[in-house]
């Protein structure tokens, strides 16, 4: 379609569904890792984009950022689509373009003056086991290469998290007391087999419907539980661990961000990836777990018929909420910028859309449960029905930067959490 034709069509969309879009399912597989199955996409379709380019195992939400998987990574991998259908017809068009085309419709006039797009990215990942030691850059460093500095935060939802798989530990940070060149001889090491890097850091044990914040330049190995990631709009990345559970990791992974004529210098690479202060700080479960904040008392959402927490809300470039719709209740729930919504448990409607959670997908199929809410729908308010008489409607809401509920956020000094 022409960009006359495509603007013509979401204006239509986005007046007959009252501001809300519907989101295709977004699959992205890395080649060094393997998938979890907990993502609803069916087994045997893990390998749909070829077993060379490894198992699905992260589902991306709301994306407007291209997967960074190497040579070979196809033109669109990462990016997600807008399903536009009626009796006639069915559209897919990329919510890149439509927010390209169409900015101040879908995030507002100060989001697009100020950021020129959708910079967060949203993914769920699901591993069998843990993911390499690594860190993402911050944006001095990321700068370096194109690229934009990655802070991110975790949250582990329950609804996917009923089985832990192989390693429901992270590793995060190093261990006060490690020196720089304790780590600049692992990565001299690489080619050894395993270069050590592990015996240098502490793993915590995760707890479904906990949260964490990770700001860039913070080394980390995420364990094995199915994670919700709101982090900046970036797929900037140094790997520091070169054998992952018998696999070795390559060596490009470690160099692929760095720029050219520092490729080969470990030292230039520890000092420039690492925030060092924060790697090696002694109360770091403690400075970086994230209490879940109610955005009102319970006594007042309860009564309204749902109960609605902010799970990310750290980082000023991204935030985000968990909202729970009880049983044969209907809300409006009103938010100050556009947000990516995914489905986490039970059916009902958001706006004029059917909404559900999904029990089985097949690669390349439709489903209800994503959708993405503009501007002034979410400035408006969106009514949302649990269709249900037994079961919570659980969704997840992420948002990208400048969110101005952020500053209504009063954080508890207690995690609930023991280490």
């Amino acid at each position: 379609m022409t960009n006359r034709e495509t603007v013509a069509l979401l204006k239509k969309t986005l007046s007959d569904n009252e501001g809300i879009i519907h989101l295709a399912p977004t699959w992205v597989p890395r080649s060094f890792l393997s998938p979890g199955g907990r993502l609803k996409l069916a087994n045997q379709d893990l390998y749909s984009l070829g077993a060379h380019r490894g198992g699905i195992d992260e589902r991306w939400l709301a994306s407007t950022t291209r997967a960074d998987n190497g040579p070979g990574t196809p033109e669109y991998e990462g990016l997600s689509y807008i399903v536009v259908e009626n009796n006639v017809y069915r559209e897919k068009i990329l919510l890149k373009r439509a927010i390209d085309l169409l900015g101040e419709d879908f995030l507002g006039r100060k989001v697009m003056n100020k950021y020129g797009g959708w910079q967060v990215l949203t993914k769920f990942y699901d591993n069998q086991g843990s993911i390499p030691h690594h860190v993402h850059q911050t944006d001095e460093e990321a700068a370096k290469v194109g690229m934009l500095g990655k802070p991110e935060a975790y949250y582990f939802p329950p609804q996917f998290n009923q089985v832990e798989n192989e390693f429901p530990f992270t590793f995060f940070g190093l261990n006060p007391g490690t020196t720089k060149q304790d780590v600049i001889d692992c990565l001299a090491r690489w080619d050894d087999g395993d270069n050590g890097i592990l015996n240098l850091t502490k793993a915590y044990r995760l707890k479904a419907g906990t949260a964490w914040n990770i700001p860039a330049g913070i080394l980390h190995g995420p364990g094995s539980l199915v994670t919700y990631e709101t982090q900046r709009a970036s797929d900037v990345s140094t790997m520091y661990q070169s054998l992952l559970e018998g696999r070795v990791v390559s060596k490009d992974l470690l160099t692929k961000n760095i720029p050219p004529e520092h490729k080969d210098d470990m030292e230039y690479i520890v000092n420039n990836t690492l925030v060092w202060e924060l790697n090696i700080d002694p109360e770091f479960a403690r400075s970086h777990l994230m209490p879940l904040v109610p955005v009102d008392t319970p006594e007042s959402m309860h009564g309204k018929g749902y109960h609605e927490q902010w799970i990310s809300y750290q980082s000023k470039h991204f935030s985000a909420k968990e909202l729970t719709v009880f049983p044969n209740r209907s809300i409006t729930i009103t938010d100050a910028a556009a947000y990516g919504v995914v489905i986490v448990q039970g059916h009902g409607l958001m706006g004029k859309l059917e909404i559900e959670s999904p029990t089985l997908i097949r690669f390349g199929e439709t489903t209800a449960d994503e959708l993405f809410v503009t501007f002034h729908a979410a400035l408006d308010g969106v009514k949302i029905t649990n269709a249900s008489s037994f079961e919570d409607l659980v969704m997840l809401k992420h948002f990208g930067p400048g969110n101005p509920d952020l500053r209504k956020i009063k954080p508890k000094s207690d995690s609930g959490v023991c280490f």
